[in-house]
């Protein structure tokens, strides 16, 4: 797993959204962008993250940031997700983990004594450029937003 660090450019990604729409890395020169990458929709860590970044959309917004959420789910549970916890961003469907690889998230991970490969809970912050400006692996639910936003600002 190579993991990328500040000053290097985001990689370039085109995948669904929970609607079916098709997010590109492109889309979003010119304002910042938070990436964050979940292991599992409508999990409790999972949960409390999205639901953290949900509550601070506002704010995010006014810094001139978007948000995206990526998982290995597909767009149908990145959906369901999305309704149950009115989360309003989009949620990106990473089915094959070609995202999470490109930023160096999906790692061998241990549950209970037993190897599996998994999403490494992590954010990104990408510059109006298109550089990182944070870089956050193993990022705690809770520290996502605060973390970001500090990245934000410099």
């Amino acid at each position: 797993m190579t993991q990328l660090k500040i000053g290097d450019a985001v990689p370039k990604f085109a995948l669904s959204d929970q609607h079916g729409n098709i997010v590109k890395s492109t889309q979003f020169k010119g304002r910042f962008l938070v990436i964050y990458f979940y292991p599992r929709a409508d999990t409790p860590g999972c949960t409390t993250q999205s639901c953290a970044v949900r509550d601070a959309f506002p704010d995010l917004k006014a810094l001139n940031a978007a948000v995206l959420g990526v998982s290995p789910d597909t767009p149908a549970k990145q959906l369901k997700f999305d309704e149950k916890y009115s989360l309003g961003f989009p949620l990106l469907a990473d089915v094959d983990h070609e995202m999470a690889d490109s930023f160096g998230v999906w790692a061998e991970k241990m549950n209970y004594g037993k190897k599996y490969m998994g999403i490494v809970r992590s954010a990104f912050v990408v510059d109006p450029k298109g550089k990182l400006v944070g870089v956050m692996y193993k990022v705690s639910p809770k520290d996502t937003v605060p973390k970001a936003t500090s990245a934000i600002s410099g």
